[in-house]
């Protein structure tokens, strides 16, 4: 066969055996390498036939082979070139020039997962379940069309501009149930599936085994298999069963390990039995099972796939979705929402602040310097309301929309504020708050993560030419109403059933009959408070009083209430979300429509309001005092003596305000540790018990970084001869050991330790009664010399470590 001299140049560079790039293959102009790999090479190239940019991958000769080798390789690519689906980067064309294979298909401009993963690291949960959905879908149509791809890995999947996943290089598919080929290579060792690796037939269970390693690799940011050599690889795949890392990142949970569990079954008959299966699992994790997926709406999905293209969508999806599973967790609910507050410092300190606004100031006695307090006071759901409403103020920050961000946030507290004042005190008033906020939802998702979309929908409404109103200006402009965009976004996010039914609008006008109570009556509540913060935002003065009073005449029937009551609720509302913005500092120009929610009525027998009258409801950055217990400095991690010793006598105040009341013990023994958490800034904490029967201090419950391991590690024997613990829990002495690396200290410490904690520097806290230890507080640090305790921090220690024994004693 004749030996092209272009052709033999691309051969030589493709053998590694020149340093001449060649600029031709065939018709194609080749014009950039994209990625060198064992077996081929892959460029971006034009093709002057069609004036379109390409990919081709020049796979290396195939020297001294039976011609039918090629041939059969080729006829496999042309098979495989008959694909034609959106998650499938389609082959244009398959040929051999002297021996010398190549591959010609779409130009995908974007990173192959391998690239994200090693320039940004893991996925989120969210964004990784996500993307496998797409790759799924792809090879769901290649199994149907009787294609087994046999090469999935990270470098062959291609995440696009629209931040969809695309499957690509199917150089190594065959037909399934092909006779295997044992001269050609079948996959990447660290992604086979063990009978592939047995040189088993092609079939499709071996690419939801390659897809579960994937999917993994995204959640860890490594492979499951991580040797690079081959063999060693290989000898894994053949000979071990391979069992999920204990790390999968915050926000995998079982449901999602039972999952991957699955698709990585070992033998191939416990797997999913089809791409297809697989997917839908990982849909119904992602969002409810009795709502339809966000895939099945293509303008969602697309819509979902822009917002996930920003960095902070991912991020924002976890923590909401971290908060919710914690508020539909049924054991120890609220240890973990206040472990999963604590994660955030800047979350804890503009919660406690809120606490301790004029909002909440009737529920305890003088500073609340604890989240475990917040709880207790506030309540569960009260405290969960507030970490979702900050966490969307957290996330929705943009300068460069920050006065229209700012109002949209502000209109959503207004109509969560008035739908909880229209309800009893409690669960329903609690429900009410989320619902009418979260109705806000797709508006706000809108404005901060399509800007120009946003400002068209505001360009219609103010034409007042658009029939259907606000939903209708958005359906023109982004294919998809608010109310249905952030439903979507509430599915995808897992937030209760009940929660996504509140967040759509009754139909219709208000009835004349109320709805029992119930999610039916929570809607009306909801739909009111909304309307009230829309009239309050858009009214001038002259009319606000007598339009409110419209809105409680028409809704009066409805609710149950008397025009007066709404009324009434309206103006307490009004007045919390004025302390509201004081305690989180939010300010807005003086004539903007946001500061026609903060302006408050004149009281009553006062005077007309001046021009000027919204001067006096400004917020200054003096009028929001900082918190004894909030520690700016703890973000950056520069925390002085002084603030140490402010928080942990702060947390004391507040402990001995819980003692005086009627208390849970776990809630005081929470606070204690949260408070020499926050205050010393510890990286984990366990609070230990002594087990009568065994003798054993075992831990109970923690904080912090790994903590939940710590717990399960922490094991003192009490009577164990020579265990460090045990000694300093015999001698009842509060240690500190500052350097645990030092070889003497090492030679001291219990092996259980070093197995399972194994810190550079800890602190012990036995807690005894009558000169017997009955439990134990342990913290540690991630360095050696991390723990720093002055005379006085050490003196509040032991007072929160003698409050604990206290609380025990009352407790009998």
């Amino acid at each position: 066969m004749t030996d092209f001299a272009p052709l033999s140049t691309a051969k030589r560079w493709a053998l590694g055996s020149t340093d001449k790039r060649p600029t031709s293959l065939g018709r194609f102009e080749l014009k950039k390498l994209l990625g060198r790999g064992a077996q081929a090479t892959v460029w971006l190239a034009l093709d002057p036939r069609l004036q379109r940019e390409v990919a081709i991958k020049l796979m290396r000769p195939v020297e001294d082979q039976d011609p039918s080798v090629l041939e059969h390789w080729l006829r496999e690519a042309r098979h495989v070139g008959r694909l034609a689906h959106p998650f499938i980067v389609p082959v244009f064309e398959a040929d051999v020039q002297g021996r010398q294979p190549y591959i010609v298909f779409e130009y995908v401009p974007g990173k192959t997962l391998a690239e994200h993963l090693a320039q940004q690291g893991r996925c989120t949960p969210h964004d990784a379940v996500a993307l496998m959905v797409d790759v799924l879908d792809g090879l769901q149509a290649a199994h149907q069309a009787g294609i087994v791809h046999r090469d999935l890995k990270p470098s062959n999947i291609m995440i696009d501009t629209q931040r969809h996943a695309r499957v690509m290089d199917f150089g190594m598919a065959a037909p399934v149930q092909a006779v295997p080929d044992s001269q050609l290579a079948s996959g990447t060792p660290a992604y086979l599936a063990p009978e592939a690796a047995a040189g088993a037939a092609p079939a499709p269970a071996m690419d939801v085994y390659s897809a579960a390693l994937v999917l993994v690799e995204l959640l860890t940011g490594r492979p499951l298999i991580h040797q690079k050599d081959a063999w060693q690889a290989l000898y894994r795949v053949a000979n071990e069963t391979l069992v999920l890392p204990e790390d999968l990142g915050p926000g995998v949970d079982d449901a999602l390990r039972a999952i991957l569990q699955r698709a990585m079954a070992r033998e191939p008959g416990q797997r999913y039995p089809s791409a297809a299966e697989f997917r839908d699992a990982l849909r119904a994790w992602a969002a409810p099972a009795s709502a339809p997926t966000a895939a099945s709406n293509a303008t969602l999905d697309f819509l979902l796939r822009r917002m996930r293209h920003k960095s902070d969508f991912p991020a924002l999806s976890d923590s909401v979705a971290r908060i919710q599973r914690v508020a539909n967790s049924e054991d120890d609910s609220i240890s973990d929402l206040t472990h999963e507050i604590l994660k955030d410092v800047a979350l804890t300190n503009k919660l406690l602040r809120l606490v301790n606004s004029v909002h909440f100031a009737h529920a305890g006695r003088g500073t609340i310097s604890t989240v475990s307090r917040a709880v207790s006071l506030v309540g569960f759901n009260a405290v969960r309301n507030m970490a979702l409403s900050l966490v969307l103020l957290d996330h929705m920050q943009d300068k460069a929309h920050a006065s229209q961000m700012r109002e949209e946030f502000l209109r959503a507290m207004m109509a969560g504020s008035v739908a909880a004042e229209l309800c009893e005190p409690g669960q329903a008033a609690e429900e009410a708050f989320i619902g009418a906020m979260f109705q806000n939802l797709g508006r706000m998702l809108c404005e901060f993560y399509f800007p120009e979309e946003a400002r068209q929908v505001r360009a219609l409404m103010e034409t007042g030419r658009v029939e259907g109103g606000e939903e209708s200006a958005a359906l023109q402009v982004l294919g998809l109403g608010f109310e249905d965009l952030g439903v979507g976004v509430a599915r995808v996010w897992g937030l209760p059933e009940s929660l996504q039914r509140c967040m759509r609008k009754p139909l219709g006008s208000p009835t004349q009959r109320a709805p029992e109570q119930g999610v039916e009556r929570l809607r009306w509540v909801a739909m009111a408070a909304n309307e009230v913060a829309s009239t309050l935002l858009a009214s001038d003065a002259g009319s606000l009083e007598a339009r409110l009073g419209q809105i409680g005449t028409r809704y009066s029937r409805t609710l149950a209430l008397s025009a007066a009551v709404i009324s009434e609720g309206t103006l307490r509302a009004r007045h919390k979300l004025v302390a509201l913005a004081e305690a989180l500092d939010l300010r807005v120009a003086p004539g903007t429509p946001a500061a026609r929610l903060l302006q408050l009525p004149p009281a009553a027998g006062a005077g007309p309001a001046q021009d000027d009258a919204l001067g006096s409801h400004e917020l200054r950055a003096s009028e929001t005092q900082p918190l004894p217990a909030v520690l700016e400095s703890q973000a950056s991690g520069a925390v002085s003596v002084a603030q140490v010793n402010e928080v942990l006598a702060a947390g004391i105040q507040d402990i001995t305000n819980a003692m005086v009341e009627s208390f849970q013990l776990n809630d005081v023994l929470r606070m204690i540790l949260e408070t020499m958490f926050r205050a010393l800034g510890f990286r984990r904490m366990v609070f230990c018990l002594r087990e009568a029967r065994t003798d054993l201090l075992t831990g109970r419950f923690g904080l912090g970084e790994g903590s939940d391991a710590a717990v399960r590690a922490m094991k003192v024997p009490l009577k164990a001869p020579g265990d460090l613990f045990a000694a300093v829990c015999l001698r009842g002495a509060d240690t500190l050991i500052n350097d645990a690396t030092e070889p003497k200290m090492q030679a001291r410490l219990p092996e259980w330790y070093r197995a399972g904690l194994n810190a550079p520097s800890f602190l012990l806290l036995p807690l005894q009664i009558k000169g017997q230890t009955f439990a134990l507080i342990y913290a540690d640090q991630s360095t050696a010399g991390g723990i720093v305790v002055d005379d006085k921090a050490l003196g509040l220690l032991r007072t929160l470590r003698n409050q604990a024994v206290m609380a025990f004693r009352q407790a009998g």
